[in-house]
């Protein structure tokens, strides 16, 4: 920790300033978790996202049901799958997309909630 950090602190101690950064994950991780919560700053990913909770879709469902182009729904699946936050399966010619995860459920759930309040 610099020198001049040490007198910065209105109420932190050089001491506790330190273990906040010190449990601060890495720039790498950081950016990561910013291009995370970039995904969800898009509606239409949201839209694709909350529908695939009620149950595993193709590209044709889900344009069909958000009222959008094939083309539209399956450029934000691969931005989706990208970061890993849809799986798919193929049957036959058909591909079915969901959620990853329970974590990507919990995450939308928990800021629908935060918003609604």
């Amino acid at each position: 920790m610099s020198e001049s950090m040490e007198n910065d602190f209105l109420i932190l101690n050089p001491k506790e300033a330190e273990e906040i950064l010190d449990k601060l994950p890495p720039e790498e991780e950081m950016q990561d978790l910013a291009d995370f919560f970039k995904v969800f700053g898009d509606p239409t990913r949201l839209k694709i996202m909350l529908a695939l909770q009620s149950r595993e879709m193709c590209v044709y469902d889900i344009s069909t049901l958000l009222g959008m182009s094939q083309s539209a729904i399956s450029h934000q699946l691969r931005i989706l799958k990208q970061m890993a936050l849809v799986r798919n399966r193929r049957d036959g010619k058909t591909i079915f997309y969901a959620p990853a995860d329970d974590h990507i459920v919990s995450i939308l759930s928990q800021g629908l909630d935060h918003i609604e309040e």
